[in-house]
């Protein structure tokens, strides 16, 4: 079982230029998006959040039903579901503005346990900032990271949502001893500061950077650097293109049998080559239709066998 906290929210997507362009609502967040690529990858998955029982509420709980998501471990509330505007550019890429207060995700409480079975819990986004909820994660990975669990943390910065900047970067440096992998674009690595061998030095097992249609980059503890292109494709948009990165290094480590840090260390050049094209081509599949919509694992069949 793989579990992922964080939120789960509506984009609006505009359909069309300009400030009041028609507005579809969209089922997102990056933690819901990993989720949801994890089951569609069939890799066995829980979700663990706060989410509104609101209609946006049930139709979020409905889309991880679907793909085969457990939703045991959801806590309710009343409280409206958060909503992140999305504005795309020229080349498909995504910004958002969001709205937050008094929503139901960042109510969130610390579970008294994860599931039975749970190999590997994800963390990211703005579950990791907005308070009081961010607090509960932050508890909830250090105590994951404290048994044992393989953990992996996709800070996926939305500076909007950050009021003190700084404080955030110490905080997520603090977070890094109990981080197994870190996944990151190169924009939030510019962000935060830092380089993948002073993360590697705090913690983590592996680092793994993105760079969009550039591809991406692994680094790992013993000194190597593994970096595959990316996929050509015509882009739509690059909604969920990242989350989508996240949910196949996690789903191809547990089919390697390699969530934990020494399985990590054992993949090797090959290994770690798979891994990424694997990764790669999954976040080029989202990116050639339109919002996050990851691949299903038999369109990933063809590639993967190849």
């Amino acid at each position: 079982m793989i579990v992922v906290a964080g939120e789960a929210l509506i984009d609006l997507v505009p359909q069309g230029t300009g400030a009041l362009a028609a507005l579809t609502p969209a089922l997102g967040g990056g933690p819901f998006n990993t989720a949801v690529a994890l089951g569609r990858l069939g890799s066995p998955t829980a979700f663990c959040s706060r989410v509104s029982r609101d209609a946006f509420g049930e139709a979020l709980l409905e889309r991880l039903r679907e793909t085969g998501v457990d939703v045991a471990p959801v806590q309710r509330g009343d409280e409206p579901t958060t909503l992140a505007v999305a504005t795309l550019g020229a080349d498909g890429s995504a910004a958002y503005s969001f709205y937050v207060e008094g929503t139901a995700d960042r109510l969130f409480g610390k579970p008294e346990a994860l599931p039975a079975g749970t190999r590997a819990v994800s963390f990211g986004t703005c579950s990791l900032v907005l308070e009081p909820g961010a607090s509960a994660y932050e508890a909830l990975l250090r105590e994951a990271s404290a048994r044992g669990v393989f953990t992996a943390l996709d800070p996926n910065i939305r500076a909007g949502l950050i009021a003190d900047a700084d404080a955030y970067r110490a905080r997520f440096r603090n977070w890094l001893p109990s981080v197994s992998l870190l996944k990151l674009s190169a924009e939030d690595a510019e962000w935060l500061g830092g380089s993948p061998r002073e993360w590697l030095a705090a913690g983590p097992a592996a680092v793994v950077v993105t760079r969009g249609g550039d591809g991406l980059t692994a680094y790992t503890r013993d000194g190597a650097e593994y970096a595959v292109p990316g996929e050509r494709v015509v882009v739509v948009d690059t909604i969920g293109a990242g989350d989508t990165v996240n949910a196949a290094l996690l789903h191809g480590l547990s089919e390697r049998d390699a969530l934990s840090d020494e399985g990590v260390a054992a993949l090797g050049a090959e290994g770690w080559e798979r891994l990424l094209r694997f990764a790669a081509r999954a976040a080029a599949v989202t990116c050639s239709r339109a919002g996050a919509e990851p691949p299903y694992a038999h369109e990933l069949k063809a590639w993967k066998t190849a």
